[in-house]
């Protein structure tokens, strides 16, 4: 990596210029987690929280969100995303997001699959905070990347 790809020669940030790239199918999965007391994740499991449907609220804000990345994430692409989906996982402290992006098109999906797990967890946050206060979010982080240039990516 010799070369900063979002700096320009004198040292302005800017969007790269992806139009030269040739179309290809890609794909990224993120994930990430919030921990909670049992009390409330009983509570989210029994759907039974005063603000609704936590889940469905979140996984609607996980692909609302990934919609949007460009919006949030300054030099990012507008991208034609083609699939979102947000996925729960229920764990002994708490509950994993994971996500998907993915299209067919000139750049990476990266940065919609983290920005919908993100999102996710925070709105799973927003809606039990009355309950606990003291949630961690954690580890989010890149699971695996199809596609492009760099090829196919996953996570040790």
């Amino acid at each position: 990596m010799s070369k900063l790809t979002h700096i320009d020669g004198d040292g302005a940030a800017h969007m790269v210029d992806v139009g030269d790239k040739a179309d290809s199918v890609r794909e990224a999965r993120a994930e990430g987690r919030i921990a909670m007391k049992m009390e409330l994740l009983e509570a989210i499991k029994a759907n039974a929280m005063k603000k609704g449907d936590v889940l469905a609220t979140a996984r609607i804000a996980g692909i609302m969100a990934a919609k949007k990345t460009s919006d949030l994430i300054p030099l990012c692409h507008p991208l034609a995303l083609t699939k979102i989906a947000v996925d729960f996982d229920f764990l002994e402290d708490g509950i994993r997001v994971r996500s998907l992006a993915r299209l067919t098109g000139k750049t990476g999906v990266e940065m919609e699959a983290l920005t919908a797990c993100s999102v996710a967890l925070l709105t799973i946050y927003d809606m039990s905070k009355a309950m606990q206060k003291d949630m961690v979010i954690r580890d989010i982080r890149l699971v695996s990347k199809t596609g492009g240039k760099s090829g196919d990516w996953t996570a040790g």
